[in-house]
């Protein structure tokens, strides 16, 4: 895993996603998935791109039940982007824009 992404789990999510000021994308995936794991580089690639834009979060769900549960993620990956600790953006599902969709929702 790139040293640009943080892993987050239930403990760690409101010390660095909602008290974070700024952008963040969230990342809940599992292991087992294998959507998530192609999503995966490109996940990376947005986090060097990005780097000083957004920070970047991953979330196994394996991990942790409390965050997923509090924010409704049914099924993975779910991508959420978070402002200044308020989601503005979802999407369900591996994506093959995640680029131009991040940069319209941060821009």
């Amino acid at each position: 895993m790139s040293d640009d992404i943080t892993l987050v789990n239930d403990q760690s999510f409101k010390s660095e996603v909602t008290d974070y000021k700024g952008f963040v994308l969230i990342d809940f995936w599992a292991e087992w998935c294998g959507p998530c794991k192609s999503l995966m580089p490109r996940i990376e690639q947005l986090a060097k791109d990005r780097k000083g834009k957004i920070k970047i979060c991953k979330f196994d769900i394996d991990e942790g039940t409390e965050v997923p549960s509090k924010y409704g993620v049914q099924s993975i990956p779910t991508l959420i982007i978070f402002q200044d600790g308020k989601e503005i953006a979802r999407k369900i599902g591996a994506t093959n824009d995640l680029p131009s969709w991040v940069d319209s929702e941060i821009s």
